[in-house]
């Protein structure tokens, strides 16, 4: 998520996943960490290229008989009381978890099994961690955060044993996402 200028909203009381959504829709991106609201600038150019690629392989292999299910830039409420909502730039599903988590209006009360950050120019490090921490400690089973300028991926599993890919290696999960494979190369434009 492009986290430029990000700026907490000052509030008398946390707010609640549910009054985020009452938010206007003034195209601002926003999300809820314990109970404050972070407004961040939109994505840039290279971000979103990034984003439509790494989300098109997945949904091919989705397709190829993988199930589950794959999107962008979607609200996942991870924590309640205060609430914690991040939208992963691209995430996955897996196909035995079910739709359940569509039944119901407002933002999943689960973390993706998958959440992939694309790092912005003026995120910090600090920033970063939170969100894979915020991830993993609501379940989540892999974050990828994707450093466009280093042109490599770092894997972050709930065990603490990371990985990182570079533009030589492919990126593969086998135990989340058998039969995946990509040549890290692939996401970055030439």
């Amino acid at each position: 998520m492009e986290a430029s200028a990000d700026m907490s909203i000052a509030a008398d009381h946390l707010i609640t996943a549910d009054e985020l959504l009452q938010m206007p829709d003034d195209g601002i991106r926003r999300e809820l960490v314990r109970g404050e609201v972070i407004e961040t600038m939109p994505p840039n150019y290279e971000h979103g290229l990034i984003a439509l690629r790494l989300g098109s392989l997945l949904l091919a292999w989705i397709a190829q008989g993988a199930g589950g299910e794959a999107g962008v830039e979607t609200g996942f409420r991870l924590a309640r009381n205060p609430d914690t909502v991040r939208g992963p730039d691209v995430f996955y599903i897996r196909p035995e978890r079910g739709p359940q988590h569509r039944a119901a209006p407002g933002f999943p009360d689960l973390a993706p099994d998958l959440a992939v950050e694309i790092v912005s120019p003026t995120e910090t490090a600090e920033e970063v961690q939170a969100k894979v921490t915020d991830y993993l400690t609501a379940g989540a089973r892999l974050v990828w955060v994707i450093y466009p300028r280093q042109q490599q991926v770092v894997a972050h599993t709930p065990d603490g044993v990371g990985r990182t890919f570079r533009t030589t290696d492919t990126l593969a999960q086998p135990a989340l996402l058998p039969g995946f494979a990509c040549p890290v190369a692939a996401l970055f434009p030439a």
